[in-house]
């Protein structure tokens, strides 16, 4: 038993997400060991020959039984599917928590399983990732200063909360709680829309006539704003339609902002473009500073 007094951590998808977090609480010594589940086991074969994951069980029921806490790792719309299985060989005991983008379906998913007012199910969203995807991609500095929001509903116990705070700070990540509601509507924005945004401009000028000739003159400013479009497109696919209602209106709120900046170039209206930009770039300087 490790000094934090959890023995044992089921890792459910061993891709960037779950292998970056394993190789964490290894390094920092939070448990005894990591259990891996999935679908796929040459993927979980990967794993413990990487040093990601100590042993691995293709069935999800067979994987948590004696877990301290299981982490639930995959995409949204296989989170249904995940819960089912974690029903089926949990105790009462186990903390269960997820990294799902959306939470507001992860609790109505863990609900529908695991029945209204359960206690150790702490729905939790680490803010951090790349554009890279597998068990390959994962690594143990992932979360060290990054944000990880836990949105526990009023049925969460404390020490469920407590207990999953401590494996994300064992990761090096700082912990915030927030409603499941809020977090949707900030995530809509931050994260989800920007990704959006990079798929629908690559998709764009992948229709144009001469698109090696688009691509082949791309500067710098088009990679860094299009590198998120490399990510998983199957993972996103579940996040936009997973969190739609809060996308949807974000989407509707930067389109009247386009209008409104294609309305300033139809009139040639430098001043309010220069408006728009010198706002911009002063709420951006002092963002990273």
């Amino acid at each position: 038993m490790s000094t934090s007094g959890v023995d044992t951590v089921c890792v459910i998808g061993t891709g960037l997400i779950g292998g970056s977090l394993a190789l964490a609480l290894k390094r920092a010594g939070f448990c005894r060991q990591i259990i891996g589940a999935g679908r796929t086991e040459q993927t979980l074969i990967r794993a413990v020959e990487l040093g990601v994951i100590d042993s691995y069980d293709t069935q999800i029921a067979n994987a948590v039984v004696g877990a301290d806490i299981v982490v639930v790792c995959v995409p949204l719309g296989a989170m249904h599917a995940a819960f089912e299985q974690i029903n089926a060989g949990k105790d009462q005991d186990i903390v269960v928590t997820d990294a799902g983008s959306a939470k507001q379906s992860v609790i109505r998913d863990a609900e529908s399983i695991f029945g209204a007012g359960y206690p150790n199910f702490v729905p939790g969203h680490p803010i951090a990732g790349t554009e890279r995807s597998g068990v390959g991609a994962a690594f143990a500095e992932l979360y060290r200063q990054r944000r990880v929001i836990l949105t526990p509903t009023e049925d969460t116990s404390t020490a469920a909360v407590d207990r999953v705070r401590a494996m994300w700070e064992a990761a090096g990540a700082s912990v915030d709680t927030m409603s499941a509601e809020h977090h949707d509507l900030v995530l809509a924005g931050t994260s989800h829309l920007p990704h959006l945004l990079a798929f629908g401009l690559v998709d764009c000028l992948n229709n144009l006539e001469d698109i090696d000739e688009i691509f082949c003159f791309a500067a710098g400013g088009f990679r860094d704003f299009t590198r998120i479009a490399s990510s998983d497109p199957v993972m996103w696919r579940d996040i936009c339609l997973s969190n739609r209602e809060q996308v949807m209106a974000m989407m509707k709120r930067y389109r009247d902002e386009m209008e409104k900046m294609y309305r300033a170039l139809e009139e040639y209206d430098g001043e309010k473009l220069k408006e728009v930009f010198e706002r911009a770039k002063r709420v951006r300087d002092a963002f990273c500073g």
